[in-house]
């Protein structure tokens, strides 16, 4: 079997023998798919598209998603090796580059998000994301973390560097608090659309508990924190933004894109929860119901969801014991009295 261990594949990438490398890719991946099935075709051949993803020229770079070679041979949007193949691939060109030669829809959409959060501006000339999503940073996603650490750095023989996922960071800005003690009296919101906005927040962080409820962000928190008396404070929802993003990108087969575009769709869920599932309510038991993108109508709306940004109030708090990854955060909706919560932590 094909793989990148062989001197001489490294060779050819030396000499720029690109074709024969990804001749080479594909042959040991379509073996790998008939010896051993999908999954393990996809590790045993991404070190060596990981080479091609991040050094050969993009023309034939996207070749490695491109099923033209036959059965087994192209890689999908869950082959990685420090980290997906296509977000390799997105941090080496400009979408200008790769827009007019990227085919298979999925991996398109991921390449084109991650240019997005790399600050490329996707609104002109490009086609429009399925759900609504922009294909170009809010002022809030942009306000809170630095350009170059919002995708993995990948490296040319393999492995990445990424910043740690930690929220909250570390002691700064944050004091003694005392958690409400009867937040379980403030009542659990129902409904479908609460039951969505927690599926995409507990989406975003598979190792995290999500909770919600009637009430402000510490009795949110307080659902979830093991202590009363925590040390926590308020942020702005831009500084929470990285990590909610990040937290989805934790494991080696998903990307930030994936994080940005789960984020967005809880977000969203969020902004038309305002008030659901409670008797009288808009939206809830007894009240007028509102158009719902899951339900039939329309995708993603960008105003209400900047619209929620911009009203929501964040609070977070440390744990006694937090694992290298952790993510401890409560999200206020002041409009409709709702309040979200994602806590949970990881060792790498």
């Amino acid at each position: 079997m094909i793989t990148y261990e062989g001197g001489g594949l490294r060779a050819l990438a030396e000499d720029g023998r690109w074709p024969e490398l990804l001749a080479a890719y594909r042959q040991g991946r379509a073996a790998a798919v008939a010896e051993a099935g999908e999954e393990a075709a996809a590790a045993l051949t991404a070190p060596l598209g990981h080479l091609i993803a991040y050094a050969a020229p993009p023309e034939l770079a996207v070749r490695l998603f491109d099923p033209d070679g036959g059965a087994g041979t192209a890689a999908g949007v869950a082959d990685h090796d420090a980290g997906p193949l296509w977000e390799v691939l997105a941090t080496r060109h400009s979408w200008l580059r790769l827009a007019p030669l990227l085919g298979p829809a999925p991996v398109r959409r991921l390449v084109a998000h991650t240019r997005a959060l790399l600050g490329e501006d996707l609104s002109y000339g490009s086609e429009p994301d399925p759900e609504g999503v922009p294909l170009r940073l809010e002022p809030w996603e942009a306000a809170g973390w630095d350009e170059t650490a919002r995708v993995r750095e990948y490296l040319p023989g393999g492995g990445a560097r990424s910043a740690l996922l930690t929220l909250p960071a570390s002691r700064e800005g944050l004091g003694g608090v005392e958690l409400p003690a009867a937040a379980q009296s403030a009542g659990r919101p129902d409904g479908p659309r609460v039951a969505r906005a927690l599926a995409g927040l507990g989406a975003l962080a598979p190792w995290a508990a999500t909770a919600c409820v009637r009430g402000q962000a510490p009795a949110a928190a307080a659902l979830l924190a093991r202590d009363r008396r925590v040390v926590g404070g308020y942020l702005p929802f831009a500084l929470a933004y990285p990590a909610l993003v990040r937290a989805a990108a934790v494991g080696r087969s998903r990307g930030c894109a994936h994080g940005r575009l789960g984020l967005w769709r809880a977000l969203a869920a969020m902004a038309r929860a305002v008030g659901s599932g409670f008797p009288g309510d808009p939206g809830g038991p007894g009240g007028p119901d509102r158009a719902d993108p899951a339900e039939g109508a329309s995708g993603i709306d960008r105003g209400e969801v900047n619209a929620l940004v911009a009203r929501m109030r964040c609070f977070t708090w440390q744990e006694p014991s937090a694992g290298l990854h952790h993510l401890h955060v409560a999200l206020e909706d002041p409009a409709g009295g709702v309040a979200w919560v994602v806590s949970g932590s990881q060792e790498l």
